[in-house]
């Protein structure tokens, strides 16, 4: 695919010197550095500086290592790389922070808009949600976000072993976990997910899951189970959601997707029939788009289907696959 990373997440050439993680005294000396910059998060949500102007959140707020919220827990921060704008960048987890003044009902909507600032930090700071920032951010801040995002979720939900269910510890600057009774080794966990652009001459397959907002629709998407290639699964998961068998697939780009762990490998797959027969347990609804239909769609003009939401990888493919521009 001629822009295939481009995507939102799709990587910024990070360094993420992962020779340096079994070796403590130089990130302590990195650390100690003025050069050295921490990412806080909150319940996932980075923390970012937000656009008096344009009253949202906009891009990634950064911290010095000698800031008094995180100069103390060089133990618990996590190694995420170097760049030319620091000699290190380091990940910290907030989550025990209870704001004083936050509409918790909100953490749980399909996209939290509310925004949370610390007392300790300026009112120019805030926590948001990295769905909702994703497409302000430079290809750096989004590449150390979803990759920030991504480890602090798995150490938050595998701080147990699962050979022996013993409590295990962070080694390798987050990197990894051991168990200390067994000695097991565990690595950051990260679930592949096909989402498959499915065309049938000049139509695309979309598809919509209950609770999405009205008027939401998407491609097509699965997890890939074990055992199974990339084309097997785009093959299975669109004849089980929408009775569309499919021949020829191909690869066109990848997307990390820290939601909470997954990487998105966005394939195109040629559909062999068109009568669509969806499964109500996998998804509420599916439809044909002519190529025409879609530009609508992505210009707010279409009756029925909403624009795709920007920064995911499937309205990327779907403005390339209208734009001619997928390979």
């Amino acid at each position: 695919m001629k822009r295939a990373e481009q995507v939102t997440f799709g990587g910024s050439g990070l360094d993420r010197a992962a020779h340096l993680r079994t070796v403590p005294e130089e990130l302590d000396r990195i650390w100690s550095t003025a050069e050295a910059l921490v990412m806080l998060l909150w319940r996932g949500k980075p923390l970012c500086l937000h656009d008096t102007g344009q009253d949202h959140a906009a891009g990634l707020a950064f911290l010095p290592t000698s800031h008094p919220l995180v100069a103390q827990r060089r133990a618990e921060a996590l190694f995420l790389g170097r760049g030319a704008q620091a000699a290190g960048y380091f990940a910290l987890d907030l989550g025990e922070w209870e704001p004083e003044e936050t509409d918790l009902s909100t953490l749980d909507t399909f996209l939290d808009p509310s925004e949370q600032r610390h007392p300790d930090l300026p009112s120019t700071h805030v926590f948001a949600e990295l769905r909702a920032v994703m497409t302000r951010l430079t290809p750096r801040e989004a590449e150390l976000a979803a990759t920030a995002k991504a480890l602090l979720g798995w150490h938050a939900t595998h701080g147990f072993c699962a050979c022996c269910g013993a409590a295990s510890r962070v080694e390798q600057a987050g990197w990894q976990r051991r168990c200390p009774s067994c000695g097991a080794a565990h690595f950051p966990r990260t679930d592949p997910v096909v989402i498959m652009l499915i065309t049938r001459g000049d139509r695309v397959l979309l598809g919509r899951s209950p609770g999405w907002p009205e008027g939401m629709y998407s491609l097509l998407a699965g997890f890939v189970e074990p055992g199974e290639t990339l084309e097997a699964a785009v093959r299975r998961e669109v004849l089980e959601e929408s009775g569309i068998q499919v021949g020829d697939v191909g690869y066109l780009a990848s997307q990390p997707w820290a939601f909470p762990m997954s990487l998105m490998f966005g394939c195109h797959g040629v559909a062999l029939n068109d009568e669509i027969a969806i499964d109500p347990s996998e998804i509420e609804d599916a439809i044909w788009l002519t190529r025409q239909e879609v530009m609508d769609a992505i210009a707010g003009d279409h009756p029925k289907v909403r624009a795709p939401r920007k920064g995911a990888i499937a309205g990327f493919l779907l403005e390339n696959w209208v734009a001619d521009t997928l390979g």
